[in-house]
């Protein structure tokens, strides 16, 4: 039997309990790390395309402002060419149709603006066109001219004749009248002259007074065996008698604002009847026949 005190002695040593520590995997910081790295670039990408979007629309308003500038030339030279047509059409005397096509031709640029460099030049080639008719137009009117000169100098000469056939005479106011005619037709040769002028009329006899030119005229009697007539004259709101006055005798008058006489001729006489004209010098201020008050 073994004495306890011979057995020998082991120390048992035990080890306090570990702590336990948090621990990450060296994969889950790369992950962080790599995420990082790609928002980063996303956002530096995203950063790139803005600048590019911002640099594209400042390069298309530019582009937008210099074709809006091109467009005002080309809207401005159009405007030029078509004043430059008015001017050539109101200078060369164009026809209707030259014209019209002219027209169309404006219209059409302001409707087609893709197409206005190549309607300017069919424009300009039209106005050449336009410019070599009117010059042979204007070569062709040359001659004509001339022909009408001549035609002219011919009318002249029947004026020249006519005056020659026309007489004047004393009016019943011891003035010296203008030409006298003695029938319609050479009536109608004192319109042609020109000098004064003619109201021709046919008055009956009645009691209201007629309207001739700018005064009013009456007739009164009619004496077809004396070839003789009394009228009233109503002018300048006065009323005058013109008493037995005869056949192709200027009857004579003043109204206010005339230098020389009114004159009335009568050429021919018949029951209640006659007819003849009334002259009134150019720059005769118009007499006033409204509300004739009777001065016998």
């Amino acid at each position: 039997m073994t004495d306890s005190s011979d057995t020998p002695h082991t120390t048992t040593f035990v080890s306090p309990p570990s702590e336990s520590y948090p621990y990450t995997p060296r994969w889950v910081m790369l992950a962080l790390v790599i995420a990082f790295a790609l928002i980063g670039y996303l956002i530096y990408a995203l950063y790139q395309q803005r600048q590019q979007t911002n640099l594209a629309f400042e390069a298309a308003t530019k582009r937008a402002a210099v074709l809006s500038a091109q467009l005002d030339k080309t809207n401005s030279a159009i405007g030029d060419l078509k004043a430059e047509l008015q001017v050539t059409s109101q200078k060369l005397g164009l026809t209707e149709d030259e014209l019209a096509r002219a027209r169309g031709m404006a219209q059409a640029l302001r409707k087609t603006q893709n197409d206005q460099q190549a309607n300017a030049e069919r424009l300009r080639q039209q106005i050449g066109q336009v410019q070599q008719q009117a010059s042979t137009q204007i070569g062709q009117v040359s001659d004509a001219l001339n022909g009408t000169k001549s035609d002219v100098d011919a009318t002249r000469k029947d004026l020249d004749d006519t005056k020659s056939k026309l007489s004047t005479t004393m009016g019943d106011l011891n003035v010296q009248s203008g030409l006298i005619a003695r029938n319609h037709e050479e009536v109608e040769e004192l319109k042609r002259l020109g000098e004064r002028n003619v109201y021709e009329f046919n008055l009956v006899k009645s009691k209201r007074p007629q309207k001739i030119g700018p005064i009013q005229l009456q007739l009164r009697k009619v004496n077809t065996k004396h070839y003789t007539y009394t009228l009233d004259v109503i002018a300048d709101d006065k009323r005058v008698e013109k008493k037995d006055k005869t056949l192709e005798e200027p009857v004579q008058f003043y109204v206010r604002g005339a230098r020389t006489p009114y004159e009335i001729v009568v050429y021919s006489i018949k029951k209640d009847f006659i007819t003849g004209y009334l002259t009134t010098p150019k720059e005769a201020a118009p007499a006033n026949p409204n509300n004739p008050s009777s001065h016998q």
